[in-house]
Order: C-alpha cells, then sequence, then structure tokens
C-alpha cells in the first residue's frame, strides 16, 4: 500500500465520519463539526493529489478556498446557531423549521 493510498483511505474514514454526524445529529453544532469533517477530507485529498501527482501547486490553491469558505461557513452557521438559541433557547435542528413561521 503507498502513501497516496493511506491519505486517501483516510480522507474516506473522515467524510464517512463527516457524512455520519450530519446525518444523525440533532444539534446544530454537531451538524457543523460534521461539514467540517467533510471539508477537512476535502482538503487531505487536494493536498495528497497535489503532492504525489507532480507537486503542482493548483491542490494547494483549492485546499487554500476550502479554509476560506469553511470559515465563512462556519460564521454564518454560528449566527444562524445564535438566532434559533434566542428564539427556542435550543439549538435543536429540528425547531429551525418553526422559524419559517
Amino acid at each position: 500500500m503507498n502513501i497516496l493510498q493511506v491519505y486517501l483511505t483516510l480522507a474516506a474514514v473522515l467524510f464517512s465520519l463527516g457524512i455520519f454526524a450530519v446525518i444523525t445529529r440533532r444539534n446544530a453544532i454537531a451538524v457543523l463539526m460534521g461539514i467540517e469533517l467533510i471539508l477537512n477530507a476535502a482538503n487531505l485529498n487536494f493536498i495528497a493529489f497535489a503532492r504525489f501527482g507532480g507537486m503542482n501547486f493548483s491542490g494547494h490553491i483549492f485546499a487554500l478556498f476550502v479554509i476560506v469558505l469553511a470559515a465563512a461557513e462556519a460564521a454564518v452557521a454560528l449566527a444562524i446557531i445564535i438566532n434559533l438559541y434566542q428564539n427556542f433557547q435550543s439549538i435543536n435542528v429540528d425547531e429551525a423549521q418553526q422559524l419559517k413561521q
């Protein structure tokens, strides 16, 4: 098993754990952490393919873009979570459907 396969296997495990966290959790913070795991798995793939695919810097640039996107996503999601908590005194994702009314 070469080193690229190790990185890809680790990224697949991280991605699977992230999907599992997003699907099974009702807590908004836990869902947000699952999304971060998914984005970190994508970053690991970008960097691994950039390193073992000829050392071009496009993978590094995409990884930096994903990190910036994750920071913006976390800021917006935390603002939504704070709004949800102020309205319902809970951060349960199921109660977010009541914000429509």
